[in-house]
């Protein structure tokens, strides 16, 4: 296989799908975000559908987060004509929650075709965000016409190499990783020695019982490698990983929720608040999947992930795969 050109990767992402009336009506109560809390060690996350029902109340802990992903601004094909709308919709379900989150995550795609306009739509939402504080990474989409230099001018403001960075919360120490440049067979994403160089020297100084939370947009294990649904260089990442008992990955780009645990890692991906996709290997590629609007729910909603420190047990949701 050989590398995907810009021009494949936007026609992944424009089949036709479900119709705007039908996407609607289910985004209003799919889950279209996740609610992270620390508490004692213990990393959980709720979808936003599971807030609700709950009335937004969690127990307290020590951190609290929301992450969000592919919003595809500027996207207007059958499978979602108004990703304006939905994504106000995941706005409306942070700011309802009881437990005020204290910050947010995007893990990319904010942009469909990297416009500035698309940018500038996706930012006047989030002002009406409750947390203020938003971190980025890149999806593949935002670095379409540039290499990133607008993402960057916009999002990236002292971080490293091409939007690389990490921050400490509470004691939680967060690493935003850059998969989406050059990538490799298939649409694979890759790190790049640089990166690798960078994160192996920012970690070393840590404490083991540093709780770790990664975050990009393609998923750092391989849920299937024939679509690019993988980085083939983050097993050298995930070695620098290895001494901390907590460690927890987050990504996008897959428009599904799935989670494994291997080791210390818990990975999970999320939901998009776009428009779902297919199964891995159970369409002739990715792209918005047309699916009657009844089932929406089914391939938006975010499910539990729990993950818990130490040498407690782990609970693995959705792990199977094509």
């Amino acid at each position: 296989m050989t590398a995907k050109s810009k021009d494949e990767l936007l026609h992944d992402h424009n089949h036709d799908g479900v119709d705007r009336r039908g996407f609607l009506k289910c985004m209003a109560w799919a889950g279209t975000g996740a609610f992270c809390i620390m508490q004692g060690g213990v990393l959980k996350s709720y979808s936003m559908s599971q807030m609700a029902q709950m009335g937004g109340k969690v127990g307290k802990g020590e951190l609290s987060f929301v992450q969000i992903s592919d919003s595809h601004m500027g996207f207007n094909k059958a499978a979602n004509p108004d990703v304006v709308g939905t994504l106000k919709t995941a706005i409306d379900k942070v700011n309802a929650l009881s437990t005020p989150a204290e910050f947010m995550l995007h893990t990319g795609d904010i942009s469909h075709l990297s416009k500035p306009e698309e940018f500038d739509t996706v930012d006047q939402i989030l002002k009406g965000a409750t947390p203020k504080d938003i971190f980025y990474v890149p999806g593949e989409h935002d670095m379409l016409n540039d290499d990133g230099k607008q993402y960057l001018e916009r999002y990236g403001k002292n971080t490293k190499g091409a939007g690389w960075y990490s921050f400490d919360k509470k004691g939680v120490h967060f690493i935003g990783l850059v998969n989406v440049l050059n990538l490799k067979a298939g649409g694979l994403g890759t790190l790049g020695h640089d990166q690798l160089e960078w994160m192996e020297d920012d970690v070393k100084h840590l404490k083991s019982s540093t709780p770790i939370v990664v975050f990009a947009h393609i998923p750092l294990w391989s849920v299937y490698p024939e679509w690019g649904w993988g980085t083939e260089d983050s097993a050298q990442a995930l070695a620098y990983l290895k001494k901390f008992g907590s460690v927890t990955v987050l990504n996008g780009h897959i428009h599904q929720t799935m989670q494994k645990v291997e080791g210390n890692v818990t990975f999970h991906t999320a939901a998009s608040t776009a428009f779902p996709q297919p199964e891995p290997g159970k369409a002739p590629s990715p792209g918005p999947m047309k699916v009657p609007a009844e089932q929406l729910k089914s391939v938006l909603g975010i499910t539990d992930v729990n993950y818990v420190h130490g040498q407690h047990a782990l609970a693995v949701v959705d792990s199977s795969l094509a």
